[in-house]
């Protein structure tokens, strides 16, 4: 599939947001509940996807891809906003973080070993960075890589690894040299591999379709020809990403809060309380005026930076405003609709109380609210 760059709503995006919205109500919204119980979503899924092409969206066609940023966030939206959540997002799109820097460093038997099945639904990837004593702060990452011939012997552990469970492999980022930014590098480990251990599936609040998962790596025999790009170059190819993450994660934000409200409105519409519908009690009607402006702020806001980065032409900081502002109206957008919606709010059957429990991962996964912060302020020149 070729989607056409540039604006957000040109004829071939219109196709792909039918072709998304039909494919989530078709595939996806009945299933909800029942992936929620399993904590994962079926490979038959990715399977499905990959034949759509809807995998390959922002990926180069050269690998078997087609589309850009904009593309893949067109998907996201209607994911969301057709019954889907932030939790089948994370999981059906994990190559999303997983693949792009082996399809960058251009290495073509990686290509095909490990990019073109994943963007056709055959193979799961996930991308190994987090360990238990090192959360963002990539440089003090300390799973080694220690040459052995041909191989890499690999030893430590990983954690909040998101499709860990079923992945048939994991871009990990191991410390091959000295200590600092410069001795880590990436290599594509199979988990099917002799000392690979999925140690513990994580019990999380919300997101609960998305397998979560703490690994143990117990020398683990990798062909160097694993290595993607240079030896001690992973910090230059993963943190560049990390904006492009973290405009992912915005635009889950905006559109749980869009789904939340366009679940609250016909609630308060047809919803009676002492004769008269919520609708039409000032405090309610209010209420959802300021959840609809903040949902339309972020929107518009993160499509501009969107936009601009796809362009080349924004900062990190603006990125990180990008994110902050959609998670902020997310959270208080979830909160509202929980609020309006009262005891029935609070209920497993109803998808605001999901939405709600989602929400809370996007201020913490691809920087926290409080890191991005930090870049704003670095960026005013508060250091």
């Amino acid at each position: 599939m070729t989607i056409t760059t540039g604006s957000w709503d040109t004829p071939e995006r219109r196709a792909l947001r039918s072709l998304a919205a039909d494919f989530t109500r078709r595939e996806i919204t009945p299933h909800m509940d029942e992936w929620e119980r399993d904590g994962a979503v079926p490979r038959s899924l990715h399977m499905g996807a990959g034949e759509l092409g809807l995998l390959g969206l922002s990926f180069p066609e050269t690998v078997g891809g087609g589309g850009d940023l904009i593309d893949l966030f067109i998907l996201v939206e209607e994911i969301i906003g057709n019954g889907g959540s932030p939790g089948v997002c994370a999981a059906l799109l994990t190559h999303t973080i997983a693949t792009p820097h082996i399809a960058a460093a251009g290495d073509a038997a990686q290509i095909d070993a490990f990019v073109r099945p994943t963007l056709a639904g055959r193979a799961i990837g996930s991308l190994g960075i987090t360990e238990p004593g090192a959360g963002s702060d990539v440089s003090s990452i300390s799973t080694r890589a220690r040459r052995d011939g041909d191989d890499f012997l690999v030893t430590g552990a990983k954690t909040y690894i998101t499709s860990g469970v079923r992945a048939d492999y994991v871009t990990t980022v191991v410390r091959t040299g000295g200590a600092g930014h410069s001795g880590l590098s990436l290599l594509v480990i199979d988990t099917d591999s002799p000392g690979f251990t999925v140690t513990r599936t994580l019990d999380k609040m919300g997101c609960r379709c998305s397998d979560t998962a703490e690994l143990s790596l117990v020398d683990v025999r990798v062909p160097a020809a694993n290595l993607v790009g240079a030896e001690g170059s992973a910090f230059a190819q993963v943190m560049p990403r990390l904006d492009g993450e973290r405009l992912q994660l915005a635009v889950q934000a905006y559109s749980t809060a869009q789904r939340a409200l366009d679940l609250t409105i016909p609630w308060a519409r047809e919803r009676t309380t002492f004769g008269l519908p919520l609708a039409q009690r000032q405090v309610i009607r209010h209420r959802l005026a300021e959840m609809a402006r903040q949902v339309t702020v972020a929107r518009v806001f993160v499509r501009d930076v969107t936009s601009r980065y796809v362009a080349g032409g924004v900062t990190s900081a603006e990125v990180a405003m990008a994110k902050n502002t959609a998670v902020a109206a997310c959270e208080s957008v979830v909160n509202d609709a929980v609020q309006i919606f009262g005891g029935m709010g609070y209920i497993r059957e109803n998808e605001v109380e999901r939405l709600y429990r989602d929400a809370r991962i996007l201020g913490i996964g691809g920087g926290s609210t409080e890191i991005m912060n930090e870049i704003i302020g670095k960026n005013l020149g508060l250091d």
